[in-house]
């Protein structure tokens, strides 16, 4: 919970709808702040918050929406990703460049390019 924690604060980002800073956590305690979460957790009482919806500007002058949660959410939200993520990580293919960790479309198309380019060099 204190990785996902220190995580979330690196990443930086608005308060969400109940409009919680990181320094407030870090006025009210983080250490109290996470062993509320953990606590709530465990006893099945924790329930996500609603999301903040925000409008960003694009260059063609229409808005995109964006969703900001609130910081114990984001906290749950990173915990679950650092315990889960190694387990499925583990079955991908080396292949798969789908939303997985430091890999891009952009990956994907370079390895196929690469491979195409081999093939062609060996007249296949």
């Amino acid at each position: 919970m204190r990785e996902a924690y220190k995580r979330c604060k690196s990443n930086g980002g608005s308060a969400g709808a109940d409009g919680i800073t990181f320094e407030d956590v870090e006025s009210y305690g983080v250490e109290k702040f996470l062993g509320e979460i953990i606590e709530e957790l465990e006893n099945k009482t924790y329930e996500p918050q609603p999301v903040l919806r925000v409008y960003i500007p694009k260059t063609n002058g229409k808005t995109r929406p964006l969703g900001i949660p609130v910081i114990k959410d984001r906290v749950v939200q990173m915990s679950v990703k650092l315990v889960i993520e190694p387990i499925f990580e583990a079955d991908f293919e080396d292949s798969s460049y789908g939303f997985r960790p430091g890999r891009s479309a952009g990956d994907a198309v370079r390895k196929i390019k690469r491979k195409t380019a081999r093939r062609e060099n060996r007249g296949i």
